[in-house]
């Protein structure tokens, strides 16, 4: 268990920052990284190392992991019944679909037969809301 006032020894910075121990050194020369010297050896606190890092995740910090995600609606004119229907059953097949990176993603659609107008909407990973806007536009192609 870490303590606040522990001291590092410029080897053990260097392998927590993952260089070598003589670019540590120069650190210390510079003034880039403040040590102290006790005896033959420098020694740095954990202080002086947060000042040059950053401060450090805790131990019983959670986690977190960068969520993104796309939220739309795509409105297409000049569609029939039939289109439509063939549309959304592709659509809603493919997001039912398993994926590789286990994210959710839904796909509604409205179709609105006075104006022969088809909405879709996505909600998804950037990535998954791509491939649903790339199979729709292939779908409309047809």
């Amino acid at each position: 268990m870490m303590n606040e006032a522990r001291l590092y020894s410029l080897e053990q910075v260097a392998e927590r920052l993952g260089l070598q121990v003589r670019t540590v050194r120069s650190y210390v020369r510079s003034g880039r990284l403040k040590a102290m010297r006790i005896g033959k050896q420098y020694r740095v606190t954990r202080e002086s190392l947060e000042d040059l890092t950053g401060p450090a995740l805790k131990r019983n910090a959670v986690p977190r992991h960068r969520h993104v995600e796309v939220s739309s609606v795509i409105q297409v004119d000049a569609v029939s019944q039939d289109t439509a229907s063939r549309v959304t059953n592709h659509l809603v097949g493919a997001a039912k679909a398993p994926r590789d990176d286990g994210a959710p993603l839904r796909v509604e659609t409205i179709y609105d037969e006075e104006r022969s107008q088809l909405k879709v909407i996505v909600i998804g990973s950037l990535l998954n809301a791509a491939n649903v806007f790339r199979l729709l536009g292939v779908l409309l192609e047809a």
